[in-house]
């Protein structure tokens, strides 16, 4: 999609084509606002699925981006839908995604939560720990049912490389690898569970192929040993992906193509193992299928000069745009991949660039979405497109804090098709 990558003035250049759809999208429904491009998400899932020869399937994580068109939209391009809450769980199902297709994690659901997934025979409940296996077969033996179940696993390593690392340390996250022997040989007690199967997701963020792969590998470990050690035949597998995408200059794209080279024999080798033939691999991923194919696009509103520095103000900010600011998940900000949607028929006032610290419109000083933006002029009126914010972007930030109209959601599809959600 980005067809170019940091350029001697710091901006990003865009493919003609859809910097021109973004600018239609601000122009036609205002600023702030999100946009996200359906055909770069199909693109993506279509690829995953040719470069993995089919080996995996993909299910996608909901949090990353729960938008309900959006759900409707992609239905038809993934196997499945990971949610997270029982909110999750009833905009997947008014999506119109089968409860079959539905598995539901998080380590703290409540019972009620367990009681609607549970009573909407839905598929596989992640259980991430032996006391919420106990509520799941307590409620299920109640209603006369049996519910399948994943195991969530925590290892005890992940390889160095990812942003959000969850192994090896104290987590709320599934059971501790060195506890799960134990955890499978209590399973034969449950009489309203059935064990589908095992589900990891160790790390998130990780730009480095090669750890990719060792993740990968470490969990077909885990997968393996496990199952043999206890004769089971999972028939479902969950690979928390973890792949990151490109948010900042310099970062660099995760080689999929790489990944998979190495991954798909490994992938063969496990399924001809006589535990995992009837096995389902899923891919699981969120940020990786719809991150990139988003944009946050915001107005410069305000511009001063303050104490020699450039100062602008956008319509909006910390409150549409949390991750842009540096807030979500990061300790030292660091700019976004960012273009300025100018007219192309107005030059710029000066050849020479300029930095511009720029700031959103709410009254803290925490609300800053760049620091000394080098472009060769930014105006009032210019629009800025933030790339990679298809992934907690608006569901992940405080869009009722100082009570600014929430920002706008828009789906492009197709060359010109342009609609409001």
């Amino acid at each position: 999609m980005i067809t170019g990558s940091a350029l001697p003035l710091a901006v990003v250049a865009l493919d003609p084509a859809i910097e021109e759809a973004l600018r239609a999208a601000a122009n036609r429904f205002g600023t702030p606002c999100y946009v996200y491009l359906l055909d770069q998400i199909v693109e993506r899932a279509r690829y995953i699925d040719q470069i993995f020869g089919n080996r995996f399937e993909i299910n996608y994580a909901m949090k990353a981006n729960p938008n309900a068109e959006l759900l409707k939209a992609i239905e038809p391009h993934i196997a499945g839908i990971d949610v997270s809450s029982g909110g999750e769980l009833q905009l997947a199902l008014a999506a119109g995604y089968l409860p079959k297709r539905v598995s539901f994690t998080g380590p703290g659901k409540s019972l009620e939560e367990l009681s609607d997934a549970i009573d909407s025979g839905g598929g596989e409940i992640v259980a991430e720990s032996m006391a919420e296996v106990s509520d799941i077969d307590r409620l299920s033996v109640n209603r006369g049912v049996v519910t399948r179940i994943l195991l969530r696993v925590s290892p005890q390593c992940v390889p160095k490389g990812f942003g959000v690392n969850m192994a090896g340390r104290p987590s709320q996250f599934g059971i501790d690898e060195e506890n799960l022997d134990s955890a499978l040989a209590q399973l034969h007690e449950y009489k309203g569970i059935h064990f589908s199967g095992f589900h990891i997701y160790a790390g998130a963020q990780c730009l480095n192929s090669d750890s990719i792969i060792e993740n990968f590998l470490n969990y077909i470990r885990i997968f393996t040993v496990h199952a043999e050690r206890h004769a089971l035949a999972p028939e479902v597998l969950v690979f928390g992906g973890g792949i990151g995408i490109p948010y900042h200059p310099g970062d660099e794209p995760v080689d999929l193509a790489k990944i998979a080279a190495q991954l798909n024999p490994a992938l063969d080798a496990l399924r001809a193992r006589p535990n995992f033939t009837m096995a389902r691999f899923m891919l699981e991923i969120g940020r990786l299928l719809v991150g990139e194919a988003g944009f946050f696009l915001t107005t410069v509103r305000r511009a001063k000069h303050s104490r020699g520095r450039e100062i602008r103000i956008c319509d909006g900010g910390l409150n549409n745009h949390l991750a842009a600011c540096g807030h979500f998940g990061t300790i030292i900000h660091r700019n976004y991949l960012i273009t300025r949607l100018s007219d192309p028929n107005r030059s710029s006032a000066s050849a020479t660039a300029e930095a511009f610290d720029v700031f959103g419109p709410l009254c803290t000083t925490i609300d800053q979405l760049a620091r000394q933006l080098q472009l060769p002029a930014l105006d009032c009126g210019d629009v800025l497109a933030f790339h990679s914010s298809g992934a907690y972007g608006f569901s992940a930030s405080p869009m009722k804090f100082i009570s600014h109209p929430c920002a706008k959601e828009i789906i492009l599809s197709g060359s010109s098709a342009v609609k409001q959600l």
